[in-house]
Formats: C-alpha cells, structure tokens, sequence
C-alpha cells in the first residue's frame, strides 16, 4: 500500500481505547439506515407504479380515485405529478417532493383534504399541456402557469377539477374503494406474540 494512504487511514482512526465505542456505534447508525431504508421501501420510489403511492396510507383516496378515472389507462401519477422535460429535474423533484411527503406523513402533520403545493401546480400544469397541447392550442386557452398565477387565465384543473380523481374532499371520501396494501414489516414471531 502507498505511503501516503496509510498517512490518510490513519488519520481518520480514532484512538486505540475509542476503537470499540465508535464500530459500536457505526453499527448503530448503520442498522437503523438500513431498517429505514428497508421499512420505508425506499427502492420503490424511483419507479413509477402507481401502487408506490399507497405506501402513505393518506394517498389511498388519491390512488383509488386515479384506478377509477379515464386517465388510469394512459397515465400514471408520475406522469402528472412529476417533470419530465429531463432525468435530473425530474429525479430531483420526486427526493424533494418525496422528502417532503415522507415528514408530513411521518409527524402526522397532513390535513384531511390534500392540496397541490405551488411547484406541483406547475408540474401538473406542465403535464397537462404535455399531453394535451394540441387540445389547448385549438382553443386557445392561456394555459402558461405565471401567466394564470398573475390573474389572466385559469389552470386546467380550474375547468376540469374532477379529472382524474374525481370529488376528494377528504381521506375518507372512497371507504369502500379498494388500492394495493403495503406488505406489513413485522415479523411473524412478533405477530405470533401480539395474538
């Protein structure tokens, strides 16, 4: 080995009687990450099935109203709800947005009727005309976000606020509707002892 990398090693080694406390606690950190990581099936958000979004129970109303809507069959929550003029943006709004959802959810902080935070409007508004831009054209409408913001034009949800997931006033309004369960975590010894 070269000189010099023993030289940077040794460096970052702590002291020979804070050898045991600090593996003690790199494990620490390193299991938790790794049981967040894992519980919050954090490999599942970079792709785009719809069934990711119900692993927030508070987005099982969303889901079930999307299953039902015309839009189920050519469009999936990302291609909404997230950029796609290119990779970096796109990936970079899904950690922001995920991060974002990931603390509401966790600290219980989400009201009963969801609304889109502005840069979702704009994404939403971007999607729309993406897909239907040729629908806009032929009408004419001012569909450009800054534009409607600053009060000469309506956004497309504005005219179509059922589409695509129809009446949401609040988490509870489909009780019967059905939407893919996230697998439990527990370990069935524990089930076992619960019971």
């Amino acid at each position: 080995m070269f000189d010099w990398a023993k030289q940077i090693l040794k460096r970052f080694q702590p002291p020979p009687n804070w050898r045991v406390p600090v593996i003690v606690l790199a494990g620490i950190f390193t299991g938790t990450g790794l049981f967040v990581f894992y519980t919050s099936r954090a490999w599942s958000y970079v792709s785009d099935d719809p069934a990711t979004c119900v692993n927030c129970h508070i987005m099982r109303t969303q889901y079930v109203t999307w299953h039902h809507s015309s839009h189920r069959e050519q469009a999936t929550c990302n291609d909404c709800h997230v950029p796609h003029d290119n990779i970096v943006r796109k990936y970079y709004f899904k950690a922001n947005d995920g991060l974002r959802h990931a603390t509401i959810f966790t600290l219980n902080t989400y009201p009963q009727t969801i609304y889109m935070h502005k840069p979702g409007q704009r994404v939403v508004q971007e999607n729309c005309i993406r897909c239907h831009g040729n629908l806009t054209a032929m009408v004419k409408a001012n569909v450009d976000l800054d534009t409607i913001l600053a009060g000469n034009g309506k956004r497309c949800w504005d005219c179509h606020r059922e589409v695509p997931h129809g009446t949401v006033k609040s988490l509870s309004a489909t009780p019967y509707g059905t939407a893919p369960v996230p697998k439990t975590d527990t370990p069935n010894w524990l089930k076992k002892l619960i019971k």
